[in-house]
């Protein structure tokens, strides 16, 4: 419903968006602020509540996928014409240290097939942390980490499914290997997680070095095997108003909807980017005017570029209008909305566009206007917590789900 509603008001359409499959691998990447984004599928135990693309640990298939990889970076960055210049790497899965052996190779052909002038990122599982992986990962350049925690207490962990770990000693560790940042993913609305549950994760996550907080609310995927429903919205605003109010005690700021950074700290954020291309099976691509993704399959992924062909499997294409509203629905997920951004991408001036809207946002206190931003209050940040979570039933839950049964969908089509 309340997709269908802002399609109507926003994109001035109704017609729905739609994923093809005979999209042409014609990419313009000549755009400023390009990001490079790289999917390691695979992990040592399947997380039953995880909705990404993943696939268990092999490592004979893991050094298939990393000669496919490799022939996908020298295959797109031949569409470049020359060296471009990248302002951050970002490295996610699945557990992108399962391939830490392969890293070093990897990143030398980045390094020399692009220019990199921004962060470089990696996630890690707690279970893989110790003082010799992290200076494996730093001595490569690895600048930011980030740790999927979910929780810190037991009872936590095991209504996720997931290992006990001890990961306040596990981010003490990273600590000490002295990141630029460190991010460390919490769950909010975990089955059974109490406000003190919530509370006690974000001051032991501050207290123990992390330079973040993402704060991600559970959400049931319809292909996943999570056997627990997840609290309701009212529970949800509830704990994201305690999220806030401990955040600014523990010296934190808000600096997206569902993200906590700690003053004078620089900010790590994975895809949201301006523009930036995926590697790796299910990894998304954005750039001028088209989306695409690569086929959920890491055996597909590795047979297409063996034939020496780029693995997408759907794109859309966007008109002016749809690109300029995915940049506005991430800018609002930053919270600012930026009119020289909005300018210096676009080359129109954001009213242009969305003066309706933004008078909206104004009139019903959801948006404050600055000098050159538009900043989502409180209560604006509150009604996208809603529709991030509409967005990903019906968007990215249908879209994942046909993906992953599927690995080369005719289309999909998105109302």
């Amino acid at each position: 419903m309340i997709t269908n509603m802002l399609r109507l008001l926003m994109a001035r359409s109704i017609r729905p968006f739609v994923f093809k499959s005979n999209f042409k691998d014609r990419l313009n990447i000549d755009v400023k602020r390009l990001g490079l984004y790289f999917h390691i599928p695979f992990c040592k135990k399947i997380c039953s509540f995880c909705p990404y693309y993943k696939i268990k640990f092999d490592r004979i298939l893991l050094k298939e996928f990393n000669r496919a990889l490799i022939k996908e970076l020298y295959l797109v960055s031949e569409l470049a014409g020359r060296k471009r210049e990248i302002t951050s790497v970002y490295f996610g899965g699945g557990s992108p240290a399962l391939m830490i052996d392969y890293l070093h190779e990897l990143m030398d052909i980045i390094k020399d097939l692009f220019i990199i002038k921004g962060n470089i990122a990696i996630e890690l599982h707690p279970r893989e942390i110790n003082e010799r992986l992290l200076k494996r990962i730093k001595d490569l350049g690895f600048n930011m980490i980030s740790i999927g925690i979910q929780s810190f207490q037991d009872s936590c962990i095991i209504s996720l499914d997931r290992e006990i770990i001890d990961g306040e000693g596990k981010l003490r560790i990273a600590k000490k290997a002295g990141f630029e940042a460190i991010d460390v993913d919490l769950i909010f609305g975990i089955p059974g997680q109490t406000k003190e549950d919530l509370i006690k994760d974000f001051k032991i996550a501050a207290a123990s070095g992390a330079t973040q907080i993402s704060t991600y609310p559970f959400i049931e995927f319809s292909y996943t095997q999570t056997v627990k429903n997840p609290s309701g919205n009212r529970s949800g605003k509830q704990m994201l108003q305690i999220l806030s109010n401990i955040s600014k005690k523990m010296g934190f700021e808000r600096s997206s909807v569902w993200t906590f950074t700690k003053k004078n700290t620089p900010k790590y954020s994975s895809v949201t980017r301006d523009n930036y291309i995926g590697f790796g099976p299910s990894a998304a691509s954005l750039l001028k005017d088209v989306f695409k993704i690569n086929t959920f399959s890491v055996k597909e992924y590795i047979k297409c570029l063996d034939g020496n062909r780029i693995p997408t499997a759907l794109g859309l294409k966007f008109n002016e209008r749809t690109r300029a509203l995915y940049w506005l629905f991430w800018s609002s997920y930053n919270l600012n909305i930026g009119q020289k951004d909005f300018l210096r991408i676009f080359g129109r001036r954001l009213g242009d566009f969305f003066r309706i809207e933004l008078y909206l946002g104004q009139k019903l206190k959801y948006l404050k206007k600055y000098k050159n931003i538009y900043r989502l209050t409180d209560k604006g940040a509150y009604i996208f917590h809603l529709v991030e979570q509409s967005y990903t039933h019906q968007y990215i839950d249908k879209t994942w789900k046909a993906a992953m049964r599927d690995p080369w969908p005719e289309k999909i089509v998105l109302y």
